[in-house]
């Protein structure tokens, strides 16, 4: 075996190997029969493990690959995805979790049958499960396959063709993410991800500065100063109205899917579900708002530098560029890691996701609809039996994603929209719209449903922008969620109550932490404004 290659496999199984040890140490005493220990971490943890397994949940393949590739064409202008997540998670620690944790959800559409009734829990447990599998889950393991067969070139080494070698890939991170999902559990999703976090920092950090060092002739300063120059224009934040994200979605649709996704969405939200108080989830969800702030410089900031080194000969094939920089930058031994990184990253994902999948299906249809009365100890076999039929189907709908016009991040945000904003405009009416009754929730889910895949795949020619028609469907679910419940009125009169599911003493930080936060998002527009 080449010499390279045993360095680069070396560490790349030392790093993945010491995540799995460190995983399985610290699980070796959690009850992983009961709901609570298997589906929430047993009640158990901290702010630090949850930030970092939210951060790993968000972030994988589809964005050390895709986002690069994204910011390589376009910009600056996509940082918008992440620095308004801050201002989310900080609505999410002061007004979602508190409510959430008061009500000892296990599943948000837990929440939805209290509010609503039964079939509209069913039904958005349902389409959770059905986005997950068809949208999330095949582009985080077709992005991650791309990230190490082009590191390690893993059809050469198999000596097979590209595509052959990419289905290896993506069966191989399908096993073992399941592995993670299926046999540990939360807990085990939320402390492996920690861990990776750390890998992903700092190898992601890693890369722009050596990149800007060999740049700069060793002053990163002096690299980002020549990368600035040679094209400014990809420094700038704000997007016109033609571009990829123009900066008007960040008032219309964007704020309404950040703040599902990071208030209400089952897959990140479960973390804080499983804290052991709610000062522990709020100091998750705003350490998590600060890594979004600074991960720009990780998903974003290198494929900036890729301009600068390749010019526009990837613009074609934009998911293939970031691992190029990686190729170039980083000495031989440090590959091996960053491959374990990257895996890792995908792991975090995928493992979380079928996690959630997998509390969903049970709690939501298995245990609501098909046996009432079944045992803790089945209700996790089922869980892990989902686990393990899901897996398989997105590991064979993996390479369907392949070949997106506009890369693998931009596709999967507009598959996201099909989802998010009937599932949000629904949660939203639930806590704000009293009037708003079961049959206007479900209208309106239906509606909303509808009316974006026809927009988006059947009426292709109206010039809107995708983000935009989030915002229109939000305003018009809004107007059928009342116009329906005026002939068919609310009659459920819950309020949240507390069930004592654990303490609801709020951290003392709470707010000087989201006023710093959302100061910082408002500065970083101000800063790079135009340049």
């Amino acid at each position: 075996m080449d010499t390279n290659l045993m360095i680069i496999l070396s560490s790349f199984l030392l790093f993945t190997g010491g995540v799995a040890f460190f995983t399985w140490y610290s699980l070796r005493k959690t009850d992983l029969a009961s709901l609570d220990g298997y589906y929430l971490g047993g009640r158990s943890l901290t702010g630090v493990v949850i930030a970092g397994s939210m951060l790993l949940t968000n972030i994988s393949s589809e964005h050390l690959i895709g986002m690069n590739g994204n910011s390589y064409v376009n910009g600056f202008i996509v940082i918008a995805w992440e620095v308004t997540s801050s201002i989310a998670l900080v609505i999410a620690a002061i007004f979602f979790v508190p409510k959430y944790l008061k009500m000892g959800l296990t599943t948000i559409p837990q929440f939805l049958e209290k509010r609503f009734d039964g079939a509209t829990r069913t039904m958005v447990a349902a389409i959770l499960i059905f986005s997950f599998v068809v949208t999330l889950l095949p582009i985080v393991l077709y992005s991650g396959a791309i990230g190490i067969e082009s590191l390690f070139g893993v059809s050469e080494a198999l000596g097979v063709d590209k595509t052959e070698g990419l289905w290896i890939t993506v069966v191989v991170i399908g096993v073992i993410g399941s592995i993670y999902a299926i046999f540990g559990g939360l807990k085990a999703v939320a402390y492996s991800d920690t861990i990776n976090g750390i890998g992903l920092l700092l190898g992601g950090l890693l890369i722009p500065i050596l990149a800007l060092m060999a740049i700069g002739d060793n002053n990163i300063v002096d690299g980002l100063v020549k990368v600035y120059k040679y094209a400014p224009e990809k420094f700038n934040v704000v997007g016109a109205r033609d571009s990829v994200l123009p900066f008007e979605v960040l008032f219309t649709g964007l704020i309404i899917n950040q703040l599902y996704f990071w208030g209400m969405n089952q897959t990140i939200i479960q973390r804080a579900l499983g804290a052991k108080n709610l000062k522990e989830a709020q100091k998750g969800l705003l350490l998590t708002g600060l890594f979004k702030i600074l991960i720009p410089l990780v998903i974003i900031l290198p494929g900036v530098i890729c301009y600068y080194y390749f010019q526009d000969t990837y613009f074609d094939q934009q998911d293939s560029v970031y691992p190029q920089l990686v190729k170039k930058v980083l000495p031989v031994w440090l590959i091996g890691f960053f491959a374990a990184v990257i895996l890792g990253a995908v792991l975090s994902t995928f493992n979380s996701v079928l996690n959630s999948v997998a509390t969903l299906f049970s709690m939501d249809i298995y245990k609501k609809h098909i046996a009432k009365n079944v045992s803790d100890i089945k209700l996790v076999r089922i869980g892990k039996l989902t686990s393990a039929i899901l897996a398989v189907i997105a590991i064979f709908a993996a390479p369907m994603v392949a070949n997106a016009s506009d890369g693998l991040y931009q596709l999967l945000q507009e598959l996201n929209g099909i989802f998010f904003i009937p599932i949000a405009s629904i949660l939203l009416a639930g806590f704000f719209m009293k009037k708003v009754s079961a049959t206007g929730a479900k209208s309106a889910l239906i509606f909303g449903l509808c009316f974006y895949t026809f927009m988006t795949w059947g009426y292709t020619s109206h010039g809107i922008h995708f983000v935009h028609l989030w915002g229109i469907e939000f305003v018009l679910n809004v107007a059928i969620m009342y116009a329906v419940s005026h002939f068919y009125p609310n009659s459920n009169t819950y309020e949240i109550t507390d069930v004592g599911a654990v303490n609801l003493t709020a951290w003392k930080y709470t707010v000087p932490v989201s006023i710093g936060l959302c100061a910082v998002t408002v500065l970083i527009y101000v800063l790079l404004w135009n340049n």
